[in-house]
């Protein structure tokens, strides 16, 4: 699983996009459900009251406990921190002794008279505007919403497990006013209206904590639309706050989308239903920050911002909703053990990140080509893009010591690294592979093999998998592995390209409107608090136009003053300029007020680019074939 994200800051733009087993003898039967409810008809002050009902314990001391980690996130994120007033009551309704171990954990003693256990639990959104991004608090598409309008039940930060159960089956009720549209993946037992009709409970089954946590739910005033995919039902939810954009209005670019990821995956089958949770922020100093989305095996939620032009939208559902869909085949048909026995407070990590979010990112990126939804060229940026983002990485540490150690320092700064060149790795197995099959053979037929093997109730053994892929494939990927995977050489991609009939040379590319080769064309002063533009802008074919000159302050934009408060509101929407956009952009040059209004066009630059080689051989061009159309 994986989160990706977008997030604008001053110095850029970048585009992101496992359970214990335990012994439960002497305890509840593990086919006795564990109650739970969820009470969206009794918030207050922004706070939904829980309650679970356990049945009757054998043993006289247990522990509950709210998720340290989730799977997909490779961060901490501490929900018991969202808990308040935890109390515990025995079968008289009298309340019994907790101790709070930790953030996330609270112990009852004498827990054969336990009854039931409330709590109240905050959402994340609102606290971002505190935490910020990156700061303890929970990446917005792996939080939670409670507002009149719009529930986010991303289930992990409602319901915790305890210890001894985590393989029962639990009962979920979620009581809600009844004109709320809701959705969930969960299999629904059924539905009551409260006696005044003004609620409605509806019930859901699953068959162990894990389900718990892999099926998000949204609640309210949602616009829902449905779709076939070959035999996939695609779901696909999303809240707008303001009606900026609708799921009839993504409908048709998601459809596409899916038909063209479902004809490049052939045969793989792992899901008959497929939820897409969309919540459009608007922008508020209490909405979510985190653009981007959280994956789980058949669904994704996913977070972007509500004045995004509907093009932009369009385009980047279609990178960040394919990378969470093509998860089918990993971790849902292929994982470790790690993945498959998820300890959510002491969680350990498989060394194959490479795989899972690297290989995941490149099915997301090469099928578009596979199936025409973009040019060569385009498909040739990207992972020129990627190159110039995995070298402003640690270009020399292991992958797989890296993957293992993905929540320590240094490991956890590079994670960002798994779309990046985790992406490159799994191009780079593929180019060897198409080259030793002479075109017959992919990365995608190699998933295929280890999907057939393994599937999703039958983990392998993280020690053993390199080991079984290169005696599966060519004695080329074990030497690539273990030099680039295991190893910590930096790959040497012309050596790949070469294979193609591709080299690295400097072309135009398309130039964004505040990033250029993935910098940003602006800096900020925190002395003066002002934004101005730096010589990178005079590399841009549209500024230039403009008039504009290194070190101009930018005052406003559209009429709205440009801050170092505000910049990265402000920013993000000049990121998402499109070309036929009027706009207006007031300076400060040398003291004097120099106004720009104009339409915007598409700027270009000079930069490294992918270019077919004129004098690529048959065989080099046969391979190209293979890798992009095979």
């Amino acid at each position: 699983m994986n989160t990706r994200f977008l997030s604008l800051v001053i110095v850029g733009m970048v585009f992101i996009g496992c359970g214990g087993t335990k012994n439960i003898a002497n305890n509840l039967a593990v086919n006795t459900p564990i109650v739970s409810a969820i009470h969206l008809d009794k918030v207050a002050d922004d706070k939904v009251p829980v309650s679970i009902n356990p049945g009757r314990f054998t043993k006289e001391t247990v522990v509950y406990r709210l998720p340290k980690v989730i799977q997909g996130t490779y961060a901490i994120g501490n929900y018991g921190k969202y808990v308040d007033a935890f109390k515990a009551f025995d079968y008289n309704g009298n309340e019994m002794q907790v101790d709070k171990i930790d953030t996330n954990s609270w112990s009852i003693n004498d827990a054969k008279k336990l009854d039931k256990i409330t709590y109240w639990v905050n959402d994340t959104y609102d606290i971002e505007e505190q935490g910020g991004i990156g700061k303890d608090t929970p990446f917005s598409p792996a939080g939670t919403n409670i507002e009149p309008e719009n529930y986010v039940l991303n289930l992990h930060g409602f319901i915790g497990y305890f210890d001894v159960l985590k393989n029962n089956k639990y009962k979920l009720d979620v009581t809600a006013p009844k004109g709320f549209i809701r959705t969930s993946a969960l299999q629904k037992m059924g539905s009551i209206a409260s006696e005044d009709g003004r609620f409605e409970t509806s019930s859901y089954i699953a068959n162990r904590y894990f389900e718990i946590t892999d099926n998000p739910m949204m609640y309210g005033n949602l616009d829902v639309e449905e779709f076939q995919v070959g035999d996939i039902k695609i779901v696909l939810s999303v809240y707008s706050p303001n009606k900026v954009h609708s799921a009839k209005s993504l409908k048709e670019t998601m459809f596409k989308m899916m038909q063209a990821q479902k004809a490049y995956l052939g045969d793989i089958n792992s899901t008959p239903r497929y939820d897409i949770y969309l919540y459009l922020s608007e922008g508020k100093e209490d909405s979510p920050k985190g653009f981007g989305a959280l994956e789980h095996h058949t669904s994704t939620v996913v977070v972007m911002p509500e004045n995004i032009p509907e093009e932009v939208l369009a385009s980047s559902m279609i990178d960040v909703v394919s990378h969470e869909f093509f998860h089918i085949v990993t971790p849902l048909s292929v994982h470790s053990e790690d993945v498959h026995y998820f300890d959510y407070n002491d969680p350990s990590f498989s060394k194959h990140l490479w795989m899972y979010e690297g290989v995941t990112e490149y099915f997301a990126t090469l099928f578009q080509v596979n199936q025409g939804l973009v040019e060569t060229d385009e498909f040739y940026n990207k992972i020129m893009g990627k190159i110039q983002a995995s070298r402003q990485m640690n270009d020399a540490m292991s992958f797989t010591i890296m993957s293992e150690n993905v929540l320590k320092q240094p490991y956890k700064d590079q994670y960002l690294n798994v779309y990046q060149k985790g992406a490159l790795i799994g191009m780079c197995i593929d180019i060897l592979m198409r080259e030793e099959s002479h075109g017959q053979r992919g990365i995608l037929s190699l998933m295929k093999e280890l999907s057939n093997k393994y599937g999703k109730n039958k983990p392998f053994e993280d020690d053993k998998l390199i080991d079984e892929i290169v005696a599966m494939t060519y004695p080329s990927i074990g030497e690539f592995f273990n030099d680039h995977v295991i190893g910590d050489i930096p790959i040497d991609y012309n050596t790949f390209f070469e294979k193609v009939g591709l080299e690295v040379g400097e072309t135009q590319i398309e130039a964004n409107y505040i990033l250029m080769n993935g910098m940003p064309i602006v800096s900020g002063n925190p002395q003066d608090g002002t934004i101005f533009f730096t010589e990178m802008a005079l590399e841009n074919s549209f500024w230039v136009e403009q008039g504009v000159q290194a070190n101009d302050v930018i005052k406003s934009i559209d009429g709205k003053e440009l801050t170092l408060q505000n910049a990265n509101q402000l920013l993000q929407e000049v990121y998402m300029w499109e070309p036929g956009k009027d706009v207006e952009i007031k300076l400060e040059r040398q003291g004097e007020e120099v106004v720009i209004k104009t339409t915007t066009t598409q700027g270009y630059t000079m930069g490294e680019g992918l270019i077919e080689k004129a004098d690529a051989t048959d065989t080099q061009m046969s391979l190209r074939k293979a890798w992009l159309k095979g």
